[in-house]
């Protein structure tokens, strides 16, 4: 009899570890995600190619960011947003979370990066010139996203069952990871509009 009973607690603990234990992303939320980490940091690469310090540093008005500015921004915010998405892994997960409220990954990605709806940077995140220049801005966002990219590639993070509420809605920490991407992509667009103003420097 108290084999019995062993061999039932036994399975009933195998059951509830299984029942308990975090959801990875599947194989195609891997590869989505890292083809958007690697499309945004291309698209902000080839935007700053060829370009001189008169053309990084030029602003259409002294409240309008240069490009300089744009890519110490971007630079800042990785490591601020990808720290706030691990912060939300260190919540005990809610099973009771009404999921269907949560935004979609295509909201997300569509609405951050909507340069029609404009907004204000976190007084922490502004620029002030930390890196030195526009390269070293660069080469800081280019190490911390080359990390990110092997951090999706790996975790075993359940990224779908933590969440945090933010300006877009309920999004779940996958999510801020594309929302990560997606404010690399609007603050580019941004670059590619400071590129395209009348009084933009020849080279």
């Amino acid at each position: 009899m108290r084999k019995y009973n062993l061999i039932l607690i036994l399975i009933a603990s195998c059951l509830l570890s299984f029942l308990i234990a975090p959801t990875e992303i599947n194989k195609k939320e891997r590869k989505d995600a890292v083809t958007y980490f690697k499309e945004t940091k291309k698209f902000l690469k080839s935007e700053l190619k060829g370009l001189s310090e008169a053309q990084l540093n030029w602003k259409p008005a002294d409240s309008v960011w240069s490009i300089a500015n744009c890519v110490e921004h971007i630079a800042v915010t990785e490591k601020g947003i990808f720290d706030w998405a691990m912060s939300t892994l260190k919540e005990t997960p809610n099973s009771k979370m009404d999921v269907s409220k949560k935004v979609t990954d295509a909201d997300v990605k569509n609405k951050v990066t909507d340069r029609s709806h404009k907004a204000k940077a976190p007084e922490i995140f502004k620029p002030s010139g930390r890196f030195g220049n526009t390269a070293q801005s660069f080469n800081a966002f280019e190490k911390k996203r080359d990390s990110l990219i092997t951090y999706i590639k790996t975790t075993k993070d359940d990224l779908r069952g933590h969440f945090a509420n933010t300006q877009l809605g309920l999004t779940d920490t996958y999510q801020l990871l594309l929302l990560l991407s997606a404010h690399t992509k609007r603050h580019t667009l941004q670059i590619v509009e400071l590129k395209s103003m009348p009084g933009f420097p020849a080279k």
